[in-house]
């Protein structure tokens, strides 16, 4: 499995993922509009097809993982994204490493804390802000539960020795 830097082509695609797994082409995370297609970021492919997709914004000593997609569940896709972000994160300086879930993503909670992520923040019914600037997102999702709230995963990175 390769994983590169996202190019030009690959760009089109960040945007058909975006739409289809966020209902539109752009994310919002606390109050911040985020479009990942024009974010940097890391595709994984095996042979010639896209099997993983992660987007970030660094802002100051802080990096924010904006989107991770593995296509393959439980093959290690995600894990590699997440590891060069962290990597590249690092490299620049950043002592935080975060994402945003919500409360009904059980899934991304799991991945996020099985790699070092710990709860850092909940924003009870931070999901009604969102609405107001993305009226797409489902009041149920995953597993039925419904969407309230966000949690604020977040790995501190230690200076590099």
């Amino acid at each position: 499995m390769r994983v590169t830097p996202l190019s030009d082509d690959d760009r089109i695609w960040v945007k058909e993922r975006t739409e289809l797994l966020f209902g539109g082409d752009f994310v919002v995370s606390g109050s911040e509009v985020h479009d990942p297609h024009e974010l940097p970021g890391y595709i994984a492919t095996e042979g010639f097809e896209r099997v993983g997709l992660v987007t970030y914004d660094m802002k100051e000593a802080s990096c924010e993982i904006v989107t991770i997609d593995a296509l393959c569940q439980f093959m290690g896709v995600g894990t590699l994204l997440l590891e060069k972000v962290e990597e590249i994160a690092r490299e620049a300086g950043c002592t935080r490493l975060w994402s945003i879930v919500t409360n009904d993503n059980l899934d991304a909670q799991r991945f996020f804390q099985k790699r070092g992520f710990r709860i850092h923040q909940v924003r009870l019914g931070g999901m009604t802000k969102i609405r107001l600037l993305k009226p797409s997102v489902p009041k149920v999702g995953y597993y039925g539960i419904p969407i309230r709230d966000e949690l604020i995963l977040e790995k501190p990175l230690p200076p590099l020795a």
